[in-house]
């Protein structure tokens, strides 16, 4: 029996979906570049590649299910991660043309609870990216939160709240941040009384006939045709799963057959028509007039001569790509399972066999990946070691009010190590004068009395900036 079932799976990885118009030639080109994960014994991807309004060509590659023997096949439904985002961002301009709301409304008009900072904070500032929310996922993290676990949309509401500072002033700046696109989730319920996930139901996912589609807000909902989320382990792979409950940054789980009538939507808008689309591919601008690659829930740039439009997706262990080039009328899509696979460069490289007539050359920038949206920092030389008496200065517990986190330091060997609450111990090497961490990484930046005793520590994150965790004065025995 266990022969037969691994037969039946070979069968249906290699069986490619009907009516496809990629020449043989070329499909053999395109299926090497997914060659790693061809096999029984591993997760793998679904691609589509669609021209024109139809599949050109899609196949499975790889294992949905490795305890069941189940192949992926165009049909398999995966967690999209933020590719999720376009979707929240096409309700909230649903909402605009409705008259409901207007995206250059302050965000307090809907989410009266969020702090009142000192510069306006609009839903176009979420939208674009622009907004200085701490992100949510990072907040967590320092929070100690169990990405295993469940969550739901007040435990993120409520960290979101607590916030009493941005990472910068609205409009300022372009830092990527999960927060905004949550925060529209909750807007959307608001003013159209629905959840996100029942609105894009009624409004995008229905009208095209995506019913494979869904906003995952349920952890315990059972999904037809959806792949295990893995990560690698020793020589094997160990089921990588989450239980988050919010959307909006994400969630929504889908196939390749059903994203070619989203596609569709972008060239025949039958849902939001023209106006939905102007919106979606208007990119931001900062309050220096300068414009940014991020539109709404999409990034929009040029790549080897032909506009592009894209995102991908990140969340437990699957990863996601939808990339569209206009101009062509030529979309890929990949939809992978395994948390080590790199769909953009997957789809990239699709793209390149497929339009290969059509791209330019091939640069350095052109392979850049894009969410990449600062400058290399110069390599600094390294601090000198800790003496154990400098070391001693660091040790103890501190407290971060705005992540309702404690935090203990600890010495260690040319660095410090970082507790958080009952969790495991996260090195930190120092890297220069009262800090310690890695470059974009955490990394934690002491502060001293006029006496040179420390009393606190601020935290970056990267995408978030500027918690501070204040030292607990130790109890005496």
């Amino acid at each position: 029996m266990r022969f037969l079932t691994s037969t039946l799976a070979l069968t249906l990885l290699v069986t490619p979906a009907a009516g496809q118009s990629i020449a043989t030639a070329d499909a053999r080109r395109i299926d090497s570049v997914f060659t790693a994960w061809d096999r029984t014994n591993s997760p793998g991807c679904a691609l589509g590649i669609y021209q024109n309004g139809e599949i050109a060509y899609a196949r499975g590659y790889g294992m949905a299910n490795l305890e069941h023997g189940i192949a992926i096949s165009p049909r398999t439904v995966f967690d999209i991660g933020s590719t999720s985002k376009q979707f929240a961002a096409a309700a909230v301009v649903l909402l605009q043309l409705d008259g409901k709301l207007h995206i250059d409304d302050e965000v307090r008009k809907y989410i009266p609870e969020l702090p009142a900072y000192q510069r306006p904070l609009t839903i176009r500032h979420m939208l674009n990216h622009t907004s200085g929310l701490r992100d949510y996922l990072t907040l967590m993290r320092l929070h100690g939160t169990d990405f295993d676990g469940v969550t739901g949309d007040q435990d993120a509401l409520d960290l979101i709240v607590r916030q009493k500072a941005l990472n910068f002033e609205p409009g300022s700046e372009f830092l990527y941040s999960n927060s905004g696109f949550f925060l529209l989730s909750q807007i959307v319920k608001r003013v159209s009384g629905k959840t996100l996930r029942q609105f894009a139901h009624e409004r995008i996912f229905m009208p095209l006939g995506m019913h494979d589609t869904h906003f995952h807000d349920e952890h315990r909902m059972i999904v037809p045709q959806r792949a295990t989320g893995y990560a690698p382990q020793g020589s094997g792979f160990a089921i990588d799963m989450s239980l988050f409950e919010q959307t909006g940054d994400g969630a929504v789980q889908t196939s390749v057959e059903d994203l070619i009538k989203w596609d569709r939507n972008f060239y025949s808008p039958t849902v939001g028509g023209e106006a939905l689309l102007r919106e979606l591919h208007t990119r931001g601008k900062l309050t220096n007039d300068s414009t940014i690659a991020y539109a709404l829930g999409l990034f929009v740039d040029e790549h080897r001569g032909l506009r592009r439009v894209r995102h991908g997706g990140s969340w437990a262990g699957y990863r996601a790509e939808l990339l569209r080039f206009p101009e062509a009328k030529t979309s890929v899509a990949t939809l992978c399972n395994l948390g080590t696979i790199n769909p953009s460069a997957l789809a990239d490289a699709v793209a390149a066999i497929v339009l290969r007539d059509r791209m330019g050359p091939a640069t350095a920038a052109a392979a850049a990946p894009a969410l990449a949206s600062a400058a290399p920092r110069p390599t600094l030389p390294a601090p000198p070691p800790l003496t154990a008496a400098q070391a001693t200065a660091y040790v103890g517990t501190f407290y971060a009010a705005e992540v309702d986190a404690t935090y203990q330091v600890e010495a260690d060997t040319g660095g410090v190590t970082l507790r958080i609450g009952q969790g495991a111990n996260e090195r930190l090497p120092r890297s220069g004068e009262d800090t310690f961490g890695v470059p974009r990484g955490l990394s934690i930046t002491f502060a001293r009395d006029a006496r040179g005793r420390v009393t606190s520590f601020a935290i970056d994150a990267g995408r978030v900036r500027g918690i501070v965790a204040t030292r607990v004065p130790a109890v005496p025995r």
